[in-house]
């Protein structure tokens, strides 16, 4: 699995509901029960770049995998836990991304994307960066090219809500969509019951 460490862009984050100010980056984006795409039903993605010249780029937090991070990258198999592969998304899937959490002063190789937490360049041995608290192997990732995910926002594909450090890193990423709805204020956190097939309801 070649490991890859996708564009840097660096935009300031500032919002309104469903509509992009400026750029998603550090946002979670929650699949609407209306999203039925396989790639994507009821995924929970965290946005770790955005703006309206490349797009977006996102890893899906909530589809691990058989493979274990210690048969592709065994330097990293102890940073991460469960140590197993995530499936980031349906784009070049033979590619490894990293997100890392470390919170002493990051390497050139890390880019920030919420807090502590940001994309890391796996080639780089976590010992040389020093301070790696957790990190999170994806296989593939997720990504929009200009204007794409803006007009999937508009049919209503996706609910954008706050990231915190423990969805990204969760060791339970079956009950993650329901458990980042259920948080959520309002009527939002109503879809948290919603059945995967209302017929059967």
């Amino acid at each position: 699995m070649a490991v890859s460490h996708p564009r840097s862009t660096h935009g300031r984050p500032t919002w309104e509901t469903w509509r992009m100010v400026d750029s998603l980056a550090g946002k979670l984006l929650v699949a609407t029960p209306e999203l039925v795409d396989p790639n994507f039903f009821r995924t929970v993605v965290l946005i770790v770049e955005h703006d309206d010249v490349e797009g977006a780029l996102g890893v899906v937090l909530n589809r691990p995998s058989d493979a274990q991070v210690a048969e592709y990258l065994p330097e990293w198999a102890s940073y991460t836990a469960p140590p197993v592969v995530h499936v980031g998304g349906p784009v070049t899937p033979d590619v490894a991304i990293g997100i890392v959490d470390t919170p002493v002063e990051p390497p050139e190789s890390w880019t920030p994307v919420v807090g502590d937490i940001g994309l890391f360049d796996l080639s780089t041995s976590p010992e040389e960066v020093g301070g790696v608290v957790r990190a999170r192997v994806f296989a593939g990732y997720a990504g929009w090219v200009a204007g794409q995910l803006e007009a999937e926002l508009l049919v209503r594909s996706w609910f954008v809500v706050d990231a915190a450090a423990d969805d990204v890193f969760t060791d339970d990423p079956a009950g993650l969509w329901r458990r980042v709805l259920r948080r959520q204020q309002g009527p939002l956190s109503w879809y948290a019951d919603y059945p995967p097939d209302p017929a059967l309801n």
